[in-house]
């Protein structure tokens, strides 16, 4: 696992396409919301233009987010959370979210939504565990 730039990114024991079912099935399980599933790799072959495996998955819950955008409202701008999984220049796929810390210390969150923070934190860790078979 690496962190960077406030973004976790775990190494996926699976393609790009399990991956994102993956954590599609485990958030689904949970009883969040799926949002959006993006391929990035295929809207570049529409253009034709290469780019490796790439898809985003865009899930929540309102019970996980609203707390942090009645804290601050502008916390919505982050929500609902994102998942990017993709292949890099070697061929190891990659699951990288923002960091729920990070999204507080963005919009300066305060006492009134740690909880929320640390249940965001816990809930990313645990589906990004599961999706790519590493322990959380």
């Amino acid at each position: 696992m690496t962190s960077e730039n406030g973004i976790v990114s775990i190494e996926s024991r699976f393609g790009v396409a399990e991956t994102i079912d993956r954590l599609v099935e485990t958030v689904t399980k949970a009883g969040l919301t799926v949002f959006a599933r993006i391929d990035h790799a295929a809207g570049a072959a529409q253009a034709d233009m290469p780019l490796r495996p790439t898809q985003l998955l865009i899930f929540g819950h309102p019970k996980g987010g609203t707390p942090l955008m009645q804290d601050r409202q502008i916390a919505g701008i982050d929500l609902p959370v994102k998942a990017l999984a993709w292949e890099d220049e070697t061929g190891r796929v990659w699951l990288s979210y923002n960091a729920a810390e990070w999204i507080a210390g963005r919009h300066g969150l305060g006492a009134t939504s740690g909880q929320a923070v640390e249940a965001l934190a816990k809930g990313l860790e645990n589906a990004a565990g599961v999706a790519t078979d590493i322990e959380p």
